[in-house]
């Protein structure tokens, strides 16, 4: 056996005998450690694909010519939308649709450009337009919590490292009641990335559908704009497990007070 191999062989069985010795509350937090770690990668793995296929596909340039605001105000139009504006925003990555002031956010780039990753982006932004004008049920519970979330996700980890802080220094029983309140704060956040899964996605294939009967795209524009819509939609779900993981860690801690 090569002598690398057993150095390798080694370290593995080294890990594997601490591991066994280590107490369940010890091997709870490893296993959160490396879950969170896994995440971090996957996380990393996703951005970094999505800007590829973001520039891969903002080459392949639209044939019937038209930029990002030009499809935007054409699918709002066959929606039968009429009171939803369409403006260019400053920055990169900053496309958003406004339900409050009934506007469609379209990053320069994209609001300018004439290339298959312009008009996916565009004509999801619309997508979201289009959920708002018929009252689709993910958006209005979405909506619904923004007020909620906003301010939940600001002091939600401060309430959290309150308690945290309390239970070991002042009193345990107040700590553990501030601890809970910052875990029920931080949960409205993960529960707010769940319900934007099923919002993300639907505009996403309300865009793509469009795309493809009014004959916007060739075929080789719509798989490009495809796949770059999959990969956007894939940091919406890393996103959410990653908040449920850490929120399941401070549950942990919390339960773990009570023993």
């Amino acid at each position: 056996m090569p002598k690398k191999t057993k150095r390798h062989l080694f370290k593995l069985a080294r890990f594997l005998i601490s591991y066994s010795l280590k107490t369940e509350k010890e091997k709870v937090m490893m296993g959160y450690y490396l879950l969170i770690g896994l995440i971090i990668l996957v996380s990393w793995y996703v951005s970094h694909t999505l800007k590829s296929k973001f520039r891969k596909y903002s080459k392949t340039h639209l044939q019937n010519g038209m930029s990002g605001a030009e499809i935007a105000r054409k699918m709002l139009e066959d929606n039968g939308i009429y009171d939803v504006k369409v403006i260019s925003t400053p920055g990169q990555l900053t496309d958003h649709y406004n339900p409050q002031k009934k506007t469609v956010n379209l990053s320069e780039a994209v609001y300018s450009q004439r290339n298959a990753a312009a008009a996916a982006v565009a004509a999801h932004e619309c997508g979201h337009a289009v959920q708002h004008a018929k009252a689709y049920s993910w958006l209005k519970m979405r909506s619904a919590l923004v007020p909620v979330v906003s301010v939940a996700s600001r002091f939600s980890q401060f309430v959290i490292m309150g308690g945290i802080i309390l239970m070991a220094t002042v009193s345990f029983g107040v700590g553990q009641m501030v601890l809970l309140a910052g875990i029920i704060l931080f949960g409205m956040g993960t529960l707010f990335s769940f319900i934007t899964l099923p919002v993300e996605y639907d505009a996403s294939n309300r865009a793509l559908a469009w795309l493809k009967a009014e004959n916007i795209v060739t075929p080789q524009e719509y798989e490009g704009s495809k796949d770059a819509l999959k990969w956007a939609a894939r940091t919406y779900v890393v996103a959410a497990v990653g908040s449920l993981a850490t929120l399941l860690y401070f549950i942990g801690i919390f339960l773990g007070s009570r023993d």
